[in-house]
Formats: C-alpha cells, structure tokens, sequence
C-alpha cells in the first residue's frame, strides 16, 4: 500500500510519525491531508531515508537541488561533492539529471549517498539510452520509456518528473502562440520533437496509467513536469501555460483516484506581478495538490546572478502558498554549475524558502528569526553565526578585521547603534 492509501484508510504510518515530529505537526493532520492529496512523503518503498521529506500544505517550504552529469562533465565524484554541499547548506531533496556517462551508476551513487529524498526526470535516460543504441532520441520507442520507469523504480528513485502534460492538443496550442521562446523545458523538447516526428501521442499521456501502476508499485510520488512553462517574463501566463496546467490536473485527479502521490510543477520565468495569480491559479485549478516550482525567476537579464532573480521570486511564489521551490544556481543559462555555483544556489533558495515561512506563519521559522534577533541584541557573534545560514562564511568575514572592542563590528565600530542605546538610554 502507498501513504495515500494508508491515509485514505485513516492510519497513520510511522513515517508519517517521523514527517509530524520534524514539523511540529499532528501525525493525524499529516494523514488527513496526505488523503485529500494536499501533502506528499517523498520516499519510495524500497529504502528508507535518513531524512524524509514531506511537501505541501501546512509545512515547511522545502527546496530542491539539481545535480548530475552533463556531456561536457561526466565526473561521478563531483556530483557527489554537490550532493554533499546540497545537503550541508539546506537541500530538502536532490534530483539527478545526468545525461552522460554511466547513468545506473551515478544513480545508484547518488542514492546510496543521499540521506534525502532523490529525483529524476527518467526521459533524459530513455532518451540517452536510443541515441547510443539506435542513433537518435527520435528511434525511443514506449517500451524503452517504461523499462527505464521500472528500472529507475527499483533502484529507489523517490519522485519522477513526468511530462504527461504535453500532449497533441497542447502542442497545437503552443504553436499557434506568439511566444518568443517556446520550449525551455529539456524533457518537454525531447518529446516534442518525437511526437512531431512520429506524429503521435506523447507515450507518457497516452500510456499515464501504466506510469501510475508503477508508481503505486513503489509508491513513487508524481511531479507532473510543465513541459510548456515560460522560458521568458514576456511569454508568462499564456495560453499554452494554462491549458497545459488543465491537463496536469486532470492526470493529477487520476493520479490520486489510485492512491499514487503527485505534486505539480510551475513556471519558470514570471514577471514579479504575476506570481500570486499563478499560485492561486494553480491552487485552484488543481484542487490544493503541491505545487513545485522553479524559482520562479522575475527578471530575464539576470545572468550570472539568477539565483537571485530566482530567490526573489520564489519567495514570493511560496508566501501565496507554493509548497517546493527547485533551486537556480548563478550558472543557470551558462554552463553546467560548480560547486560552488550548487552552493550559492542552495542558499539562495533556503532564504527564499524561510522568508516565505515566516509570512505564511510557520512557527519553527520564527522562532529561528526570534533566537538570532536575541543573540544580535546581546552582540553575541559566536550565536548569531552559528544560527545564520552559512556560518563558515560569516566567521570568515567577522575574522577578518579585528577591533579592540570585539563586541562591534567594523562597520559601525564605536557608533554601534545597539551598544550606543545600551550604554546612553538604559
């Protein structure tokens, strides 16, 4: 049985316990929503994780990081140095999306590394896999597709991104639009471009059920990939958007009639003031089920600084009530990310998660906000970066200059406003 079964039966598992603790919330609450589809475990049945991750309603805004290979990089050990820094600076989850080299292998590494949950988007392999063995992505047939399903399934894959949302009618919409970019999405291209070539249904609509046979199987949660998102601010909230989000809800209702756990995932590059109508839009339309998105970045001149258009926008998209932000890096458009571009985009997106955990009122964020506000009264560094979000750098930085008072800093140095107060006003 999956956890939406269980909780559909109204028992509480003891991973759902363990998703309570951590969150501070009632084991029946999280059972309650984890039935009425508006929470999802990611964890597949196979293993156990050391630090489950549970996504939506009434959590904590969780943050996702994108690792693996590309073709130009196909060192295992790399990844697995971003898998650590991923999890150090605050990466709820991790997604492989290697597309060269040893694919099981890297898989198998990064699962067997991870103490959270590990995502994939599995066309990338069923893709790679046809152009080594038959010449071009365009030769992938239905049953190379679901043997990687089940393959990656097995290996302890816990969430897949799966582009049902493209489908004949939507690619009719998408091409009588007046976009300037119109696919930005790599699996939602690949697809494209075989459905155009083959004239045919995209195989991960046309077969969903049996997708959903083997997600129950292993109760692998859904991430329902926006194929069609905006790859510009100019092209946000259009038509060929929208349409597409119709259709994911009605996979994602599908979905939960078999008592497999799905998340929808978002756009992609929206002006600033169109953020709160996307997520409400998308709560609307798809009933409470948790929304996934990619930054969103608000501005399309940002390169090399997108993690902080991302950051800007994510915290917005989850203060409406976005439930999973997948992470930016300064890399994004350029190049295939550092190290230390997975680190600078962890940490933008932990800002951007907690500055929306306090707005929506999440009281573990608070009391975070409260202990560090008490610990810069009191002018206590060795608290105040201990609490912060990269510690080591903040001690780097208080290190560097050294003042006779060591308990100001060398910005205001005897002018410090709070020892000023303390000294003349108490």
């Amino acid at each position: 049985m999956t956890q939406c079964e269980f909780a559909s039966n109204h028992k509480v598992t003891p991973l759902m316990r363990k998703i309570a603790r951590n969150e501070g919330v009632s084991a029946k609450i999280i059972a309650k929503l984890i039935a009425e589809g508006k929470i999802v475990i990611l964890n597949n049945n196979q293993k156990e994780i050391r630090n489950p991750c549970a996504v939506g309603k009434g959590l904590r805004t969780k943050i996702n990081a994108n690792i693996g290979t590309s073709s130009d990089c196909i060192e295992i050990k790399d990844e697995l140095e971003k898998l650590e820094v991923s999890i150090k600076y605050g990466a709820d989850a991790v997604m492989d999306l290697s597309v060269a080299g040893d694919l099981q292998k890297i898989r198998k590494k990064i699962i067997d590394n991870s103490s959270v949950p590990v995502g994939t988007v599995p066309v990338y392999e069923s893709a790679v896999i046809a152009s080594l063995r038959k010449g071009t992505f365009l030769n992938m047939t239905k049953e190379d597709i679901f043997d990687v399903l089940e393959a990656q399934a097995r290996q302890g894959v816990d969430f897949f991104t799966i582009h049902a949302g493209i489908n004949i009618a939507s690619l009719k919409v998408l091409k009588r639009s007046k976009r300037i970019l119109d696919i930005v999405s790599r699996g939602g291209a690949i697809l494209a471009c075989w459905m155009n070539y083959h004239k045919k249904e995209n195989p991960y609509y046309e077969y969903f059920d049996q997708i959903l046979d083997i997600a129950y199987r292993y109760d692998i949660t859904l991430s329902l990939g926006d194929a069609l998102r905006p790859g510009s601010v100019c092209d946000a909230t259009d038509e060929a958007q929208i349409y597409e989000l119709k259709i994911l809800a009605q996979l994602a209702e599908r979905a939960r009639k078999k008592k497999v756990s799905v998340i929808i995932e978002g756009p992609g590059h929206v002006p600033l003031h169109q953020i709160p109508k996307n997520i409400i839009l998308q709560k609307k339309i798809c009933k409470g089920i948790p929304f996934y998105v990619l930054g969103p970045l608000v501005t399309d001149i940002g390169m090399p600084y997108d993690h902080i258009s991302a950051a800007i926008g994510g915290a917005i998209a989850a203060s409406y009530g976005a439930d999973f932000l997948c992470y930016v890096t300064p890399a994004e458009h350029l190049r295939h990310p550092t190290l230390e571009d997975v680190k600078d985009g962890v940490i933008a997106s932990r800002i951007a998660a907690h500055a929306a955990d306090l707005a929506k009122g999440v009281k573990s964020a608070w009391r975070k906000d409260k202990k560090i506000s008490l610990y810069r009264k009191k002018r206590d560094w060795a608290k105040q970066i201990a609490f912060c979000v990269d510690p080591k750098k903040a001690f780097s930085y208080r290190s560097l200059f050294k003042l006779a008072d060591s308990k100001v800093c060398t910005m205001c140095g005897k002018y410090c406003s709070i020892k000023l107060f303390e000294d003349y006003c108490r």
